[in-house]
Order: C-alpha cells, then sequence, then structure tokens
C-alpha cells in the first residue's frame, strides 16, 4: 500500500469513528489532548461555535488562521481540510463576500466536513475532493493557501507546493502548520516515532523545506518551529493513544527523539 494509501485509510478511519460519535484521537500538535486536539493549538473560545465533530476531527500541528491575516472578501483555500475545522474558521474572517475551500482526498473527511458546514450554515464554504499535488482550481484562483500539518505526508512535496504556487494569485500568500525535523534520528528511532505520531512521517528539515519554497518560486520565507516533541510531549502523545512509552522507546533513544522534531508556522509570498 503507498503512502497516499495509507493516509487515505487512516484519516477515512478517523471521519468514521467521528461520524458514529467516536472521539477522533490524538492530535500532532504539543499539549495534552482535548477531543482530538491539542488544547494548546487552537484559542478555546474560537470553537465554541462550531460543531463538536469538526473539533474532534482535528488533528492538526497548529493554528494557521494565527498568522494567515485573513480579510474580508479573500478567496482562500486550505489543503488536506479534514472534518473542516479551519475552513469553517476562515470563512469567519472572509465573510460572506469572501469564499473559503477546502480540498481533501478522503471520502469519509467530505461527508463529514459537509455535515459541519451544513451545521453551521455556511454559504462561503465548498469542499472539493482531490489531491494537493493535483489542486482542481485555476491558475491564479486564490488570495491565501493554508494547510494544517498535511505537506509533510505528500511524497511529492515540491509538486504540492508548486500547485499552491500556481493556484495563488499574484502577491498571494501561503500560510501553513506542518511538522519539521530539527536534527538528524536514525532510521529504526525514527520509524518509532512515526508508529506513535504518523504526522511526522515524511518531514523533512527546515533548510531542505526553504529550499523547496524558493525552487518553486515562493519569495518572504518565514518558517518558525512553535510546538516542540520535547520528552515531556511525547509522553503526552503516546499516553493519549493509550499506548505504553516503553514499547517505541528504552532511554537512550528517547533522549536522541528529545526536541528532533516541532510543529512549525510557515509563511511565504508568491
Amino acid at each position: 500500500m503507498s503512502v497516499k494509501e495509507n493516509v487515505k485509510s487512516y484519516y477515512g478511519g478517523i471521519a468514521k469513528k467521528v461520524s458514529e460519535g467516536q472521539s477522533g484521537g490524538c492530535g500532532c500538535g504539543g499539549g495534552s489532548c482535548c477531543d482530538g486536539i491539542s488544547s494548546n493549538i487552537y484559542d478555546i473560545e474560537k470553537l465554541k461555535s462550531l460543531p463538536k465533530e469538526a473539533i474532534v476531527a482535528s488533528l492538526g500541528c497548529g493554528d494557521p488562521l494565527l498568522f494567515a491575516q485573513l480579510e474580508a472578501g479573500e478567496t482562500v483555500l486550505d489543503l488536506g481540510s479534514g472534518g473542516g475545522i479551519d475552513v469553517l474558521m476562515a470563512a469567519k474572517y472572509v465573510g460572506e463576500e469572501g469564499k473559503v475551500y477546502g480540498l481533501d482526498m478522503t471520502d469519509e473527511m467530505l461527508v463529514l466536513a459537509n455535515s459541519n458546514k451544513e451545521k453551521m450554515g455556511a454559504t462561503n464554504v465548498e469542499f472539493l475532493k482531490g489531491f494537493i499535488e493535483e489542486i482542481p482550481l485555476e491558475d491564479e484562483a486564490v488570495d491565501v493557501i493554508m494547510s494544517n500539518c498535511v505537506i509533510n505526508l505528500s511524497e511529492d512535496k515540491e509538486r504540492a507546493l508548486a500547485e499552491a504556487y500556481r493556484v495563488l494569485k499574484s502577491g498571494g500568500r501561503l500560510a501553513i502548520a506542518d511538522i519539521v525535523a530539527l536534527k538528524e534520528v536514525p532510521a529504526d528511532i525514527r520509524r518509532s516515532a512515526e508508529l506513535w505520531a504518523g504526522c511526522i512521517a515524511g518531514t523533512i528539515r527546515i533548510d531542505e523545506y526553504k529550499s523547496i519554497l524558493e525552487k518553486v518560486g515562493f519569495s518572504k520565507i518565514e518558517i518558525n518551529p512553535a510546538h516542540l516533541y520535547s520528552k515531556s510531549v511525547i509522553q503526552q502523545l503516546v499516553e493519549g493513544k493509550k499506548m505504553l512509552l516503553e514499547d517505541f522507546f528504552d532511554e537512550k533513544s528517547l533522549d536522541i527523539v528529545d526536541g528532533a522534531f516541532a510543529g512549525a508556522y510557515i509563511k511565504a509570498y508568491k
């Protein structure tokens, strides 16, 4: 099974659980789990008007709306929109004169997202089925592109980011939260890490990320680590998934992975 098929299967399973009234699972961000999200990622006040199903399906590593600086009337695209949490919050910022697209490849997530859209009564939202490497929009169609812990899962990050660049208007901006690698980790320990936090799969170093962004045309690039995967965060994430830390790491391995990954805020312009 390819990485893409694994991702579809994993997130499709989460969407199905949420639709059936079960908890989604811990997110990728640091901190304690709270209904499927990490409590230090989002401002809880901003979530109060959202459907519970959008919140519990969230598996992000940050809040891209913190630095997206959305304005009324803008058109926004969220790559890998999942249950729609970031799309529905963005819809409030752009207002009825604006538009927010959510793109996802997983049928179950799209069903859940559209259900949450109906519950919110959001008329300026549209969820699209597709891949982030093949965005189903015209050139220069959007003002802002957001994403939350999704680009790192792509097997072809250059193509995904080139597509993002293509659909952005001139002067448009990229505002994404993603996982980055801060130091090298031996392959066997990295594989263990991926078992307790699937979002770590595919992570690259900050310099590699910046190089790809520059190659596809972006400028004014900022990559700022915000949520560090420290020992204590690792322990919380593992326990939140009802797993045992000792099943993954001995003390030496835990020291190696301590601080090796972080949720980062990435901003760039076309």
